[in-house]
C-alpha cells in the first residue's frame, strides 16, 4: 500500500471513530458523585488512589476483588484495611449492569436484558456448547445499531448511543453473577462462560474505543485472564479500524460476509456501499495472527432464494483464496415482520458440500434460544415498546 493510501485509510479510520464519539455514553458518576470503578483502567485506578492520598499498590488489591473475586461490596474486601474500605465506599462503587428479565430457554441458552444507569437496556446471551461443559457469552456494544442490515432484528433498532467499557465488561460480570462463577475455581474443572463473542447488540468496531478498553480489561491476566484466543469480535466491514483492532488487540475475527457480490451485499449489509467486497477481504488478508491455527471466521446467514446458490457457494471460494478462513453458515433466524425465510436444510448442506470440498470448515449453525429470540440476528431490546407503553 502506498503512503498516500495509508494516510487516507488513517484519516478514515480517524474520521470512523470521531463520529462514533458523538454516540458516547454518559458519564460513570452517579448523581450522588460516586464514581464506578468498574471500567477503569489500570492506570485510571491507580490515578483514583493516589488522588485520595493512597499508594497506587492500591489500585492493585483493587483490581484483584473487582476482576478476580467478583466483589461488588467493600466492606467485604478483607485485605483492605477498615478505614479505607470506608473511604472508598465513600467514594466509589463498584457497579453492574442491572437485570431486567433473565430467560433461560428449553436448550438452555440464557437471555439477560441489562438496563444501565440512564435506562437504557441491551440483550446478551449465553449460549451453551452442545455435550460441553462451556460456552460463549454474547455481548453488546451499543444500544441499537446504526448498520441497518435487513436479515437483523437489531438492525430495526436504531443506534441509540454507545455502551461505556464498564458496561461491556459489565455484562460479561454479570453473566458471571448468574452462574455463580466468582472466584476461579480452583480444581481443574473449565468454566461454563469460557469464552466471549462480542457480536451481540451493535458493530463493536463502530465503539472501538470503549469496546477495546473492555477486552483488555478482560484479558488482563490479574483479573478475569481470559486469553485472547477465547475472545472473537465480529464485524460487518468497518474495514479503516479492522487493521488497528488486530494490532492493538489480536482477538480473533469474524466477518458478517452474507454475501458474494457487491450488488446484493449493498442491499443486505448497507455498510458495503462504503466498504465493498474487496476493501473488506483486503483487511481480512491483513489482518495481523491470522494463519492456519487462528483462522478469520465468515458468518453467511441464509436466505431463501437469496443469497444460497450453488453458483454463490462456488464464488464465495473463490473470493475466499488465500485467505485461512472457516465459514458459519447460519440458518436464518425468523422474527416478526422478517422479509426473508430460512434455507431449506438440503440446500444449506449442498452448500456446505462445496465449501468443505474447497478445504473450507463450514459447519452448519445449530439455532439456538430461538424460543425466546436469542439466536444470532434476534436481539432487540423491549425498552423502545415499554417506553411507549408507560407514556400512552
Amino acid at each position: 500500500m502506498s503512503d498516500a493510501a495509508d494516510l487516507a485509510t488513517v484519516a478514515e479510520r480517524e474520521r470512523v471513530l470521531a463520529k462514533s464519539a458523538l454516540f458516547n455514553p454518559p458519564p460513570a458518576t452517579l448523581p450522588d458523585g460516586r464514581r464506578n470503578l468498574v471500567g477503569l483502567s489500570r492506570e485510571e485506578l491507580a490515578a483514583e488512589m493516589v488522588a485520595m492520598g493512597e499508594k497506587p499498590f492500591r489500585a492493585k488489591q483493587l483490581w484483584h476483588w473487582i476482576y478476580h473475586q467478583g466483589e461488588t461490596d467493600f466492606a467485604k474486601m478483607s485485605t483492605i484495611a477498615g478505614p479505607m474500605r470506608a473511604r472508598l465506599a465513600e467514594r466509589f462503587v463498584v457497579e453492574r449492569p442491572a437485570v431486567a428479565t433473565e430467560q433461560t430457554s428449553a436448550d438452555e441458552t440464557r437471555k439477560w436484558l441489562f438496563r444501565f444507569r440512564d435506562g437504557q437496556q441491551v440483550e446478551t446471551v449465553y449460549i451453551p456448547d452442545p455435550g460441553e461443559d462451556r460456552g460463549a457469552v454474547c455481548i453488546s456494544t451499543q444500544v441499537g445499531c446504526t448498520l441497518s442490515c435487513r436479515f437483523c432484528h437489531t438492525g430495526t433498532q436504531k443506534l441509540v448511543r454507545n455502551l461505556g467499557a464498564a458496561e461491556v465488561v459489565g455484562q460479561f460480570m454479570a453473566a458471571r453473577d448468574s452462574y455463580g462463577e466468582w472466584p476461579s475455581p480452583k480444581d481443574d474443572k473449565p468454566r461454563l462462560l469460557s469464552t466471549i463473542v462480542v457480536m451481540g447488540m451493535g458493530e463493536p468496531l463502530y465503539n472501538y474505543e470503549n469496546t477495546a478498553k473492555a477486552l483488555r480489561i478482560v484479558m488482563d491476566h490479574e483479573g478475569i485472564g481470559l486469553s485472547r484466543r477465547r475472545i472473537t469480535l465480529s464485524t460487518s466491514g468497518v474495514v479503516p479500524v479492522m487493521d488497528r483492532c488486530g494490532e492493538e488487540l489480536g482477538v480473533n475475527l469474524a466477518v458478517s460476509l452474507h454475501a458474494v457480490t457487491d450488488e446484493l451485499r449493498d442491499e443486505i449489509v448497507p455498510l458495503n456501499r462504503k466498504y465493498p467486497i474487496s476493501e473488506l477481504l483486503a483487511a481480512c488478508r491483513r489482518y495481523p495472527g491470522a494463519s492456519n491455527a487462528r483462522r478469520i471466521t465468515f458468518e453467511y446467514v441464509m436466505l431463501r432464494g437469496v443469497n444460497d446458490s450453488e453458483a454463490e457457494a462456488r464464488e464465495l471460494v473463490r473470493l475466499l483464496r488465500g485467505i485461512p478462513a472457516k465459514v458459519n453458515l447460519i440458518p436464518f433466524n425468523p422474527w416478526p415482520g422478517a422479509p426473508y425465510k430460512t434455507s431449506t436444510h438440503e440446500q444449506t448442506a449442498r452448500f456446505a458440500a462445496i465449501l468443505n470440498d474447497a478445504g473450507y470448515s463450514s459447519p452448519i449453525r445449530r439455532p439456538r434460544g430461538r424460543d425466546i429470540l436469542a439466536a444470532c440476528g434476534q436481539l432487540k431490546t423491549e425498552s423502545e415498546r415499554a417506553r411507549k407503553a408507560a407514556t400512552a
